[in-house]
This record gives structure tokens, sequence and C-alpha cells, in this order.
């Protein structure tokens, strides 16, 4: 520590002294206080004395070295002082463990990272605690960490499921290739013979070579440090397989007396060879099945050399603890390399004729079962859309079809509709039976064909089966028509509301144009003008069929004919005359054959004038006789 640095932190030690003694001096200037006991005051003022006496005068004189005078009475003062004034912090913290607490959380996180610095003791420690978390965390929660794996997996389970139908496809490809040749019956007949299965001697048959497992050994131990296996589940004990290795060449040496760097590189047992690759720290051993190139061996020489270079420090100080060699799976997998021979044997294009135009058949003929299959389904979708129409049955037997059901004969015909279906009616057998069907359009044709209604009159039957009658017909049709209707298969009400007689709908017509006519007459004389002769006629024929109708519906007819005279003359003179040109009327019409017991006459003089805009016209239209026509119910 330099000098300056000494000063300053002098400076402040004084400083923080100094506030320290004076607020020490107020505390102990409490000894003037009444509420203390005799012997509480008696204290403080020997405290007091005992702190004034051992504190300096100014800063410069507090920096220098206390008086050697009563050392041992002063030291002991101020260890007692100091226990006074500290004592209570020191022990509330050994009494409150939130305050250690708290003091360990700042230098926690620091003391860690040193620690990991240094070696793994703490992770080793630290292992058990972080397993039992993670297995808590699950069972509290497994949302929690399935979220936090979710990136994760997610990659890892589409490689997974890539790789697996990368190899499926080439698994079924190869059986493929292998399926349609005579070789592959001869295989086959082998693999029953042998009890293997179809695949194994496909491989061994097509096989040139295949790396089925890898070892990595450590030189010096013969300890196994990792190893690779195309099918795991069929290998042996790897740590085995490793120490009867290192066994067999450690005998090799010592029984034959080779040198020293010689090593022996390949075994062969059976089908199986193992090549054996040697380094300053580690021994690469691969298991083939099949004769392997050379270029399979430098493949060899070239991983185990990679391997010792990333892995040199790991190799020279093993201990047995193989772990860090886990990473050296990527390395291994490349020397996991395999060879199939080229099929050669090729089918025959006789063999590949005839099993084209059998599947060209059996296409054709599956087209043909599919088709024939929806047409027959769509024929029966339409049967049961029909009205009138029930299906109890449907099946079919080796192209033949056969339905049975319920048909109203008003409905359509199913006969009909297979032919529409495209399909061929010889190839259905149909049994229908007849019954009668309460559809309202079933009803209402049965209605219309049994009543014949005229074209003037429409017949309707809802779900309710009432019976609609609407527009115009004869008398006697409807009266006949309300006897039959009700007894009709589904119907259960007749509403004729808005059915309308001709009769009374002729008479009505009949009234409506006779009120229309009008017979004009000469100026002041109960004379028809000659032109309204044919006028005259037309009204003779409109009253003999009012006559005629009206005791057919029931009614009483009575005719007013009323005279009209224009406003020339006195009223009396035109009341006289308009009453003579009605009675003038009544006398042609009684001459004509009606009776004048139908017939009545008023006459209004200038009352009711055709227009009230006195011109020439009008006058002439006032000279004239109307009609009236009252209908009343006959007794």
């Amino acid at each position: 520590m330099t000098d300056s640095s000494r000063r300053q932190s002098t400076d402040r030690t004084s400083s923080s002294e100094a506030e320290a003694l004076t607020e020490l001096e107020s505390l102990l200037d409490r000894s003037q206080d009444t509420h203390l006991t005799a012997a509480e005051v008696e204290v403080l003022a020997q405290l007091r004395q005992i702190v004034l006496e051992q504190q300096p005068q100014t800063p410069t004189a507090r920096s220098q070295p206390p008086p050697q005078k009563n050392f041992t009475t002063e030291e002991e003062a101020i260890a007692e002082l100091r226990d006074l004034l500290f004592g209570p912090e020191l022990q509330a913290k050994l009494d409150k463990s939130q305050l250690r607490v708290e003091d360990v959380s700042r230098v926690l996180p620091e003391a860690i990272i040193l620690r990991s610095l240094q070696d793994d003791q703490l992770t080793q420690a630290a292992v058990p605690t972080v397993e039992q978390a993670i297995q808590t965390s699950v069972r509290r929660d497994l949302n929690t960490l399935s979220d936090a794996l979710f990136p994760i997996i997610g990659p890892a389970s589409r490689k997974a499921a890539m790789a697996a139908l990368k190899t499926f496809v080439a698994t079924f490809n190869q059986a493929l290739d292998h399926s349609l040749t005579p070789r592959s019956f001869r295989w086959r007949l082998e693999a029953m013979q042998t009890g293997k299965s179809f695949a194994e001697v496909v491989l061994l048959r097509t096989l040139v070579y295949r790396v089925e497992e890898v070892f990595l050994i450590h030189r010096q131990t013969g300890l196994l440090l990792h190893s690779l296996a195309v099918d795991p589940t069929a290998t042996q004990d790897a740590d085995l397989v490793a120490a009867m290795l290192k066994a067999i060449q450690d005998f090799v040496q010592d029984s034959f007396k080779v040198k020293q760097q010689d090593r022996l590189d390949a075994l062969e047992f059976g089908e199986l060879t193992i090549w054996i690759e040697q380094g300053p720290q580690a021994i690469l051993a691969g298991i083939i099945r099949g004769h392997a190139p050379k270029e399979l061996r430098e493949n060899f020489q070239a991983t185990l050399e990679t391997i010792h270079k990333k892995f040199y420090q790991p190799l020279l100080n093993f201990r047995g603890d193989d772990t860090p060699f886990e990473a050296s799976k990527s390395y291994l997998e490349n020397c996991l390399q395999s060879q199939y021979q080229t099929n050669s044997d090729k089918p025959s294009p006789l063999l590949l004729l005839l099993i084209g135009g059998l599947l060209c058949t059996l296409g054709w003929w599956s087209f043909m079962s599919f088709q024939a299959r929806q047409k027959w389904q769509a024929y029966l979708n339409t049967l049961n859309l029909q009205a009138g129409i029930v299906v109890v049955s449907a099946d079919s037997h080796f192209g033949k079809y056969y339905i049975s059901g319920l048909r109203d004969p008003l409905a359509a015909d199913p006969i009909q509709l297979i032919s529409d279906a495209e399909i061929d009616p010889k190839n259905v057998v149909s049994r229908w039976q007849p019954y009668i069907s309460l559809e309202p359009q079933f009803v209402t044709k049965r209605a219309e064909k049994l009543l014949q209604p005229p074209k003037t009159t429409s017949l309707k039957v809802d779900r309710n089966g009432v019976l609609y009658m609407t527009g115009i017909a004869p008398r006697q049709w409807i009266a006949q028509a309300k006897k039959v209707a009700p007894n009709l298969p589904g119907v259960t009400q007749l509403q004729t509301e808005h059915l309308t007689e001709a009769e009374l709908q002729e008479l009505l017509k009949t009234k409506t144009e006779l009120e229309r006519e009008i017979l004009l007459f000469v100026n002041d004389r109960p004379q028809l003008l000659p032109n309204q002769q044919q006028k005259l006629e037309k009204v003779v024929a409109a009253i003999q069929k009012l006559t005629k109708i009206a005791p057919i519906v029931n009614k009483d007819v009575r005719i007013e004919i009323k005279g009209h005279a224009d406003s020339d003359g006195s009223t009396e003179h035109n009341m006289s005359l308009s009453q003579a040109r009605a009675k003038q009327i009544l006398s042609t019409l009684v001459s004509q054959g009606i009776r004048a017991s139908d017939l009545t006459t008023i006459g209004v003089g200038a009352q009711e004038p055709w227009q009230q805009k006195a011109s020439q016209n009008n006058r002439e239209m006032n000279r004239r006789v109307s009609f009236k026509v009252f209908l009343t119910d006959a007794p």
C-alpha cells in the first residue's frame, strides 16, 4: 500500500472515530436525565470519564500514539467500551439467521465461479441436488420441463423419424429387388430350411462386407473406452470383447517371441474378421462380415489418428473414467461402413409381361367393380329420395343385384330409374309390393283422378291431410266433391272457403254487365233513340240470363228500371218524363217475355245527372234509363 493510500485510510478512520465519539458524547450526556436512577447516573459518569480521557483533542493528536502510562488500565477500559458498543450487534447477527443469509448471498455467485475454475468437486456435489430438483419439478408440473425441452425434442424427433423412414425405404427397395427373381425363390427355400428369415438370407447372399461393430480400447490398460454397433441388440459384452482382444495380443507376443513393435492386426473367425489398428495410446478394432477392401483399413487408420489428436489429454491421463470418450461416437460412426452386390439377376421379360398383364387385369376388374358399386349405391340413394318408394332390402352377389320394397302405384317406376342409373336391368332382380302412400302429392293425385275437377278448380293436400279446393266450379260438382272427398285415403278435412260456384260467378258477372248498360231517349219524349235498339236487345238477354241463373243458386232477382231527364223544364215535368221513360222500357221488356213481377220502375227526373257539368253531350246522356239489380236469398 502506498503512503497516499495509507493517509486516505487514516483520514477516513479518523473521521469515523470522530463521528462515533460525538454520538457517544451525546448519549453520555444523559446523566442529567431525571428519569435515571442513581446507580445508572454513576455508571454513565464513569463511562464518560473513561471515554473523554481516551479522546484526542484534535485530529493531529489522534494520529499520535497514545501515552504509555496506565496502558493496561486504559486497554481494559477500551475493550470494555467496545463490548458495550458492539456486543449487541454481534449477538444479533448470531441470533438472526436472516442476517447471515444475506451476507452469504452477496459472495455466493463469485465463490461458485472461483470454485468451478479450480476443479469439478462442486459439480459432483451438486449433481444429486439438481437431479432431485428435476424430479420434484416433473412431479409438480410436467409442462414446465416439457416446454423447456420442446425446442430440442422437436428437431430430434423429426431427425429420428426421417432416419427410420430412409431405412424402411431402403429395406423395402431391397426386398422388392429380390422378390421377383428366380434366385429369390432359392433364397426363400434356403430360409425355410435353415430357419433364418428371408431378410437374413438376402443379407448373407448379397453382402460384400459390413462393419458390424467397432471398439476403441486403451492400449496400456486394455480397458474399453467406447464402442459402436450396427445392431446394438445383437452385440456381445463390449468390455469382455476388449479384454479378450488385449489378452490375445499379449498371448501372441509372449508365445511367438515377436518384436516389441510388431502387433496383431487381424483375426478371422468363420465369416467374421477382426481388424486391429494400434496407436500410441489407443487401439481401434472392428468386426467385419465379408471381405472388406484395403480402403477400409485406411479409414480405420485415419479415424484412429483423429481420435489421438482430439483426445490426446484424456488418453494420456486415463484412469478408468471413459466419460470423456463418449464424444468419439461421431468418429467411430465413420467406420461402420458396408457394401452390397448389385442385383444382376433381373426378372425375365416373359415373367414381367405375365405379371404386368395380371396386374392390369386385376386393376381393370377392381376399377369396374368399384364403378359398378358406385352406380348401385347411387341408384339406391335415388330410390330413397323418391316419394312413395320404400326400400326394404338391397344386396349384391357375383354381379347380380337384388332389391325389394314397397311402391305406391303413383310413384316413379324403379325399372326406369335403373336405366337412368346406367345399370343393366337384366342384372337387377326387383320385387315391389304395392301400397298406398299418404304423401300429400299422392293424395292430391288420387283426389284429382277421382274428382276430376274443372280446369278452373285446383286441389292441394297439405301434411295434415287437409284438402284445399280453390277456384270456380259448377254447383253440382261442388256438391258431389263434398260427398266424395272425405272418403279419400289421406284426406282428413275439406276446405272450400276459396271455392266459388260457377253459376253464382256468372250471375254476379251478368249483374255487373247489366248495371253498366244505359238506354238513351229523344229529347222531351219517352221514346228511344233509333240507335238504341241493339242495346235494348242486349239488356233483354242479360235480364233473361239473370232470371234463369238466380233460381239455380237459390237467389231471387229484382231489377229496378230507373228513368232520368235533363235539367231543361220544370221539376214536375222532368219527374213525369223520367217515369214515363222507365214505364216504356218496362212495357218493352214484358213484351219480350220477362215477368213484370221481377221488374220495378222509378223516375228521378234530373236529380241524378250523368255529370254535373252542363253541356250538350251531358244533357243527351241525362235523357236515359239505367238498371239496378238486387239479389236476395230465396226463401
